[in-house]
């Protein structure tokens, strides 16, 4: 007796074994149809457009920074302040990094270590999603910013305004203001009012080491950083002059 096949059971319009095609709209005019794909078309244009405009005045600015024919800028005279300050350049979007790293290479090559001492993209931990699998991913918290900590006058403000890819500092009317502590709070920024020290730059210290490698070594103070509570020490090693970047409890000011 031949063996009974299983039936199949086949639905209207759908032939078995292969996917089901979603049935267009005929019920749609060909005259909408027609506008709908014209419309399609003039917003792809129209973003191409865009998109090539925003581009183009990217690169002219860009340029001009790059030939030095920036005009119309200057330090407005009441930004001008003896004291470190963390301040904000607005950049282009995705040139935050880049921005961070020409400003540290014009800090190194003008050698102004002592007026422009910290550049910052602040960044958070944002929990993603993907597969099912939740991880941490860093992004930045303001793109198109970029904060630097720096004493204002006109060779610093030149050096930062004129680096490639920045657009001006933020505030009215692009006129540099320096970060409020309850601005910077949010940033985890430290600010350095309540901290004080009974030395300054040029005094003569004594190196404080608890693994008692330098204890007792005398130096000279050349740098005081409130924010990051360190001071740069030049120490006598074999004969040469060495700095040192030594934390506040690991020197005490020589009597």
């Amino acid at each position: 007796m031949a063996e009974k096949k299983p039936t199949v059971r086949i639905k209207t319009g759908v032939l078995p074994g292969v996917r089901q095609i979603q049935r267009p709209d005929f019920t749609r005019k060909a005259a909408d149809i027609e506008k709908a794909e014209t419309e399609r078309e003039l917003n792809q244009e129209e973003t191409a457009d865009r998109d090539a405009q925003e581009a183009a005045l990217t690169a002219a600015s860009l340029e001009a920074q790059e030939e030095g024919t920036i005009s119309g800028e200057k330090l407005d005279e009441d930004a001008i302040c003896d004291e470190a300050k963390w301040y904000v350049a607005h950049t282009y979007s995705g040139y935050e990094n880049k921005v961070k790293i020409n400003i540290e290479k014009a800090i190194e090559n003008r050698h102004m270590e002592n007026q422009i001492f910290e550049v910052c993209v602040p960044m958070q931990d944002v929990v993603e999603v993907k597969n099912g699998v939740r991880k941490a991913v860093p992004k930045k918290m303001f793109p198109g910013y970029v904060l630097v900590r720096m004493i204002m006058n006109d060779d610093t403000w030149y050096v930062v305004r004129n680096t490639r890819g920045v657009t001006g500092f933020v505030g009215p009317e692009s006129k540099a203001v320096a970060l409020t502590a309850e601005e910077m709070k949010p940033l985890g920024i430290h600010t350095d009012d309540n901290i004080t020290v009974d030395f300054e730059v040029g005094d003569a210290v004594t190196i404080v080491d608890s693994n008692g490698i330098w204890t007792n070594t005398p130096g000279v103070v050349t740098r005081i950083d409130l924010n990051k509570q360190t001071a740069i020490v030049n120490v006598d090693l074999f004969g040469r002059e060495t700095p040192m970047e030594l934390s506040f409890s690991e020197i005490r000011r020589s009597v």
